[in-house]
């Protein structure tokens, strides 16, 4: 009988191994199959832990406008204040310039409503003092469009109408209104109130001085069609009745 002994190898170090312990030494076609889907699992956790979340691209806009916003409401404030010190130095046209500066830097929002509406004060103010009185109403009208209850605008613009001697414009409604509105927000402010008992006397003046011009262009038509038929205007006379304030005409040859 034939006896087939194992095959013997060796070790790097020289130690004797039967074949079985040899090919412990290896890893078989199924182990090498598992610990491939090991490292391949491992391989792809530690990809999903490197992946970084997706950006909020509107968190990142709102924050950008933020910014931007605060960055605009420094400029305009530091030309306001540069404004103010150029006012204080009676240089009024320097001082409208950074006025407007402020007012071109702040945009048009709810936040910056306070602070525009306080340029177009100063402006106004500014031209007042150089007698502008027409765009000292405007820049009033315009601070007080975004703040109605602005009441060193609503002032500054009954000045500059009193300025003018828009008397008319006071029997109109116009003025007055503006008079009106101070007392309602101030009843205590004596400015206002002194304007009032001030103009009343000159708007009556000013409504007389209306109706008498009135009158007289009226004179003239009538008498350039009455010449025709040897009649004047002198043949008629105009009574007023002291009780209504009208007028009643009685022919006189």
């Amino acid at each position: 009988m034939v006896v087939i002994e194992p095959a013997i190898t060796k070790d790097e170090e020289g130690d004797v191994m039967t074949g079985r312990e040899a090919s412990d030494g290896f890893e078989t076609a199924s182990e090498g199959t598992d610990g491939g889907s090991d490292n391949e699992e491992q391989q792809q956790k530690q990809e999903k832990q490197n992946v970084s979340p997706p950006k909020d691209d509107s968190y990142e806009d709102a924050s950008n406008n933020d910014e931007l916003e605060q960055k605009a409401l420094v400029q305009a404030n530091d030309a306001k204040l540069e404004g103010n010190k150029l006012f204080a130095a009676a240089q009024y046209e320097e001082a409208l310039s950074q006025y407007e500066v402020a007012l071109q830097v702040a945009p048009n929002l709810p936040s910056f409503v306070e602070l525009r509406s306080v340029c177009h004060a100063n402006r106004a103010i500014c031209f007042l003092k150089l007698g502008k009185y027409e765009d000292t109403i405007k820049e009033c009208t315009k601070a007080i469009e975004l703040n109605p209850s602005y009441m060193k605008a609503l002032v500054r613009r009954g000045e500059a109408h009193e300025k003018l001697e828009h008397f008319e414009e006071a029997i109109a409604g116009k003025l007055w209104f503006n008079l009106k509105t101070i007392l309602e927000l101030d009843p205590s402010n004596e400015q206002a109130k002194r304007s009032i008992f001030r103009l009343e006397p000159k708007a009556a003046e000013k409504r007389e001085q209306m109706k008498e011009e009135m009158i007289a262009k009226l004179k003239e038509m009538g008498n350039s069609l009455l010449g025709r038929f040897g009649m004047s205007t002198d043949n008629f006379k105009a009574v007023k009745d002291p009780s209504t304030g009208s007028y009643s005409i009685s022919f006189q040859r």
